[in-house]
């Protein structure tokens, strides 16, 4: 399972202010921590509308300039998402698209343009979540399809099931939803679709700090044994970073070590 940094953000204060005034090094750092704390992608969120798209560009290219990880261009407008893809230099990924028309006509396309993975959230056309496993299948046969329409290779495809606050009235069944959805998602598409999931999402909302962590470290290994590829999380969340590696060592088909864990 692919640990994804997720503290790249612009809710970030120092980050915003950084990207505002085109100083590289705040979030340099940031990616530099990301790093040591064990981070093998980073996601680059710039926000969801930027006025200006040249911002994303400037933040992939500090990124890279320190960094040869791979880097996830987070925007929900596709203009900020090109700039970013003109700017990338490595490894990239878009994130992301779904059903929603505005996605499918602006941001889908931007994958075989420039030949990069894409993540796909099982929404509805309206945005809104599906409830249970079924509906979330059906949406994930139905996003395949226009995937497919695209002409982009299969193996580009990363789904990412939409990992439910807990806070929703229905957000504990959710979860164990998603989990179903992961483990059916490669024999209901034909081909081993990679998968993503937000942890970060589990804790969205108001709660106890310790109780927050407590939920992420009991859930990531049961998205783990449900076969996740990619986890986006606080990478400075030591802990739930530590129970990660240990699912990675109980599931790895490698002899066992110590030092791994």
């Amino acid at each position: 399972m692919i640990l994804v940094a997720d503290n790249l953000q612009i809710t970030n204060k120092i980050i915003e202010k950084a990207v505002r005034e085109n100083d590289h090094e705040p979030i340099q750092d940031m990616v530099k921590k990301c790093e040591a704390a064990g981070t093998a992608v980073i996601d680059i969120n710039s926000g969801p509308l930027s006025r200006d798209p040249e911002k994303m560009a400037f933040m992939v290219a500090a990124v890279q300039e320190v960094s040869d990880l791979p880097v996830i261009i987070d925007t929900a407008n596709p203009k900020a998402m090109e700039a970013g893809l003109r700017a990338n230099r490595k490894t990239a990924v878009i994130n992301g698209f779904s059903l929603e028309p505005v996605k499918l006509a602006q941001m889908l396309p931007l994958a075989k343009k420039f030949d990069v993975d894409i993540i796909g959230y099982l929404l509805y056309p309206d945005s809104h979540v599906p409830k249970d496993a079924a509906e979330r299948l059906n949406v994930a046969v139905a996003l395949c399809r226009e995937f497919q329409k695209s002409g982009v290779e299969p193996e580009r495809l990363i789904i990412d099931p939409v990992v439910a606050p807990l806070v929703w009235q229905d957000g504990n069944i959710q979860l164990m939803e998603i989990l179903s959805v992961i483990r059916q998602l490669p024999e209901l598409l034909g081909f081993p679709v990679r998968t993503i999931a937000g942890l970060s999402n589990l804790t969205t909302g108001r709660g106890p700090k310790e109780k927050k962590l407590l939920m992420e470290r009991s859930y990531l290994p049961m998205l783990a044994a449900s076969g996740l590829s990619m986890v986006l999380l606080n990478i400075f969340h030591q802990e739930t970073v530590s129970v990660a590696k240990a699912c990675e060592a109980l599931m790895s088909q490698k002899i066992f070590a110590w030092e791994e864990v």
